[in-house]
């Protein structure tokens, strides 16, 4: 049978945290989170602002050392939404005067 072998089980996390100077910018718009559970895989990432902070987390599991063929599909989407979910930027805008 013809698969996909992975090194082994992996679990990756990241979390940032990026101060916006005071009076200068605020967050217009944040990316939306992003949630995919698989039989093999999960990701999921978040961004909040909260004053003057952003906060972005993500975390990618591979569960499965060995991915079957027929759900080569499945995995390219998982890794197709990573990718898309990567490049997303959260917008700033001029900070209105007086805050």
């Amino acid at each position: 049978m013809v698969k996909l072998e992975f090194e082994g089980p992996s679990r990756d996390t990241d979390s940032f945290d990026i101060a916006l100077p005071p009076g200068i910018y605020e967050v217009d718009e944040l990316p939306p989170p992003t949630d995919a559970d698989y039989s093999f895989g999960s990701y999921h990432s978040k961004t909040e602002a909260s004053g003057q902070m952003l906060h972005y987390t993500r975390a990618v599991e591979i569960k499965e050392l060995s991915v079957p063929v027929s759900k080569m599909a499945e995995l390219k989407k998982f890794y197709r939404m990573i990718a898309a979910d990567e490049r997303n930027t959260a917008v700033l805008k001029p900070a209105k005067a007086g805050k």
